[in-house]
């Protein structure tokens, strides 16, 4: 489980599928030049960047994608599971309590939280300036890794 339940949403985006299998609560970038402006633009992917210097972030990612025989086995729906290939809910303003924090690093609340390798959050930027900021960490890491994060996409203001 990536999230727990301490969440606060303001804007959520539907407009975008995913095509591999991702666990929720971390952030996704454009994957292709689609704009997502056509709800049924299967073009519109979004995945999770494994170089996230140069990306655009677009949202934290609030179901698991799975990749299940759905003539064997449904969705589990109350774990908001959703099909490999399918439409996806990302939060693009709010707060969620997620794990997916690169490791290793401590937080303070205040720190920018910027995007990492493969959806991960991270305090720093690595001293590239093309690392975007995602939002701010509204609290320190718990003792089971979790930080509550304040999520603001797309950032109103670019870094300088």
């Amino acid at each position: 489980m990536a999230l727990k339940p301490g969440r606060s949403h303001v804007h959520s985006d539907i407009s975008y599928f995913m095509n591999e299998v991702a666990e929720r609560g971390g952030v996704v970038v454009l994957s292709t030049l689609a704009s997502g402006e056509a709800m049924d633009d299967s073009a519109a992917l979004v995945t999770y960047a494994v170089n996230q210097s140069g990306t655009m972030p677009v949202g934290i990612l609030m179901c698991d994608m799975v990749d299940k025989d759905l003539t064997k086995v449904p969705l589990n729906r109350y774990k908001h599971e959703v099909q490999k290939g399918s439409k996806v809910t990302l939060w693009t303003i709010g707060e969620v309590t997620t794990n997916m924090i690169y490791p290793g690093q401590a937080i303070a609340v205040g720190d920018p939280a910027y995007l990492g390798p493969s959806g991960l959050l991270t305090p720093t930027d690595g001293n590239v300036q093309a690392t975007p900021i995602v939002g701010v960490f509204k609290s320190k890491k718990d003792s089971d890794g979790y930080a509550k994060v304040f999520v603001n996409l797309p950032m109103a203001t670019p870094r300088l």
